[in-house]
C-alpha cells in the first residue's frame, strides 16, 4: 500500500475507514461494506487519525 496506514495489516486504508464515517456511515455500515473489519478494527482506526493528527501542527491558514 506504499506506506499509507492501514488497518490490522489488511489492504485497507485507515483513510477509507475514516471517510466512511465522515459521511456519515455508522460503524455497523462499515463494517458490511467492508466485512473483513470487526467493530474494533473501525475504532481503533479512528482512534489512529485521532493520534496522527495530534501528534504534529497544522498551520491556520490566515483569512485573505
Amino acid at each position: 500500500m506504499g506506506g499509507v496506514p492501514t488497518v490490522r495489516g489488511l489492504r485497507i486504508p485507515v483513510a477509507t475507514v475514516v471517510s466512511m464515517v465522515a459521511d456519515g456511515m455508522s460503524v455497523e455500515e462499515i463494517v458490511v461494506d467492508l466485512p473483513d473489519l470487526t467493530r474494533e478494527d473501525v475504532l481503533e482506526a479512528l482512534r489512529f487519525a485521532a493520534e496522527s493528527v495530534r501528534e504534529r501542527q497544522i498551520p491556520l491558514m490566515r483569512p485573505a
